[in-house]
């Protein structure tokens, strides 16, 4: 039997795609809002396309807000695209 492949929706462009192609945006408990590159952490997910544009978007958008709950300051933003900055150097 195949194995099936695991769908999630980008909250910046809203394209469905294999979760191992997109990065996870975590919201854990203690309240911060982090970059998770394993996929492994335990908290509240939301994903993003591997590329900076889709954060621009999820950021006009309020994706990310909506997938929280909750407001998202812009310094949140900054360092998220920071982390995304460097994950694609790795």
């Amino acid at each position: 039997m195949a194995k099936k492949t695991v769908l999630r929706q980008c909250v910046g462009c809203g394209e469905m795609k294999d979760k191992k192609e997109m990065m996870r945006v975590l919201r854990t408990a203690e309240g911060p809002i982090v970059l998770d590159m394993t996929c492994r952490k335990n908290g509240r997910g939301a994903y993003l396309c591997k590329n900076k544009e889709c954060l621009v978007q999820a950021r006009k958008k309020k994706g990310l807000e909506r997938s929280f709950k909750v407001s998202i300051p812009d310094e949140i933003y900054e360092n998220l695209e920071k982390e995304f900055e460097e994950g694609e150097h790795e």
